[in-house]
This record gives structure tokens, C-alpha cells and sequence, in this order.
């Protein structure tokens, strides 16, 4: 019995070790948050709204890779969701307050290829209904 009580209080030993292992002692500093883009209004370089940001998009590495941007609609209806690459969008301060700029225009993103989110397979998918149709997709599906 003892030997069983010992190996049980080494087990649980040798797991919050490897826990602890896990965490960090500081944050790096040069971190952003991910709600510094999530849902964020974004802008062309005129500092008009083209956008926002519906979706942060990470590689299998963990690494931001894209951002998915709802272009277009009124109140929702008829966004049409985009994807564009991380690197694309600069943060940047005009009058002490950040703004995520994209150098493009909200004509130009509402003629790129569209993307729905598919919730069976968790991830963005083509959207060809506003392509065959011609008329908006309805996004109520779309993910919140």
C-alpha cells in the first residue's frame, strides 16, 4: 500500500513539474492581443472604413497567417467576407488612436474571392453563390 501511495504522489509530482514547465515566467513584449484585430474596424489609407475584421486566421505553427475581413453590406446584410494576409494590414496612430490600415479600397475588396465559414468543417470555404447568382449570399450562418 505504501508503494502504491508513493507512486501516486510521485505521478502527481512529476505532472505539475511538467505543467509548470509549460508557462511562462513574462509575456513577451512586443506581444499583441489578438482583439487588437478581432472585430476591429479596418481602414484604406485615407483613413476611410473598408471593413472589419470577422476572423484571425493562425497556421499549424501558431503563427497569424491571414485575417478574414467582412467587406460591404449594411447591418451585416450582404458583407461579402474576404481574406487577406496578415502582413497586408499595418496598425498605425493618428491622433493617439490606432488604426488598422489595408492598402486597398472597399471596391476593389468587394470584387476579390469571397469565403463563407463552414461550421461542419471549422474553417473558411470558397463562397461561389454571389458568383453564379449575382446576388449577395445571405450570411446568416455566418460565424459569431
Amino acid at each position: 500500500m505504501k508503494s502504491l501511495t508513493a507512486a501516486a504522489i510521485l505521478s502527481c509530482i512529476a505532472a505539475t513539474t511538467a505543467f509548470a514547465s509549460e508557462t511562462m515566467k513574462a509575456v513577451p513584449a512586443d506581444g499583441w492581443t489578438v482583439t487588437n484585430y478581432y472585430k476591429q474596424s479596418v481602414y484604406d489609407t485615407k483613413q476611410n472604413k473598408i471593413g472589419s475584421i470577422d476572423d484571425v486566421l493562425l497556421d499549424k505553427s501558431g503563427k497569424v497567417s491571414a485575417l478574414i475581413v467582412g467587406v460591404g453590406g449594411f447591418l451585416g446584410m450582404g458583407e461579402k467576407d474576404v481574406a487577406v494576409p496578415f502582413s497586408a494590414v499595418k496598425a498605425e496612430m493618428k491622433d493617439n488612436k490606432w488604426y488598422l490600415t489595408l492598402d486597398e479600397t472597399k471596391d476593389s475588396l468587394k470584387t476579390a474571392t469571397g469565403y463563407k465559414y463552414d461550421r461542419d468543417k471549422t474553417t473558411w470555404v470558397l463562397d461561389n453563390s454571389d458568383r453564379t447568382t449575382g446576388v449577395a449570399p445571405d450570411r446568416s450562418d455566418k460565424k459569431k
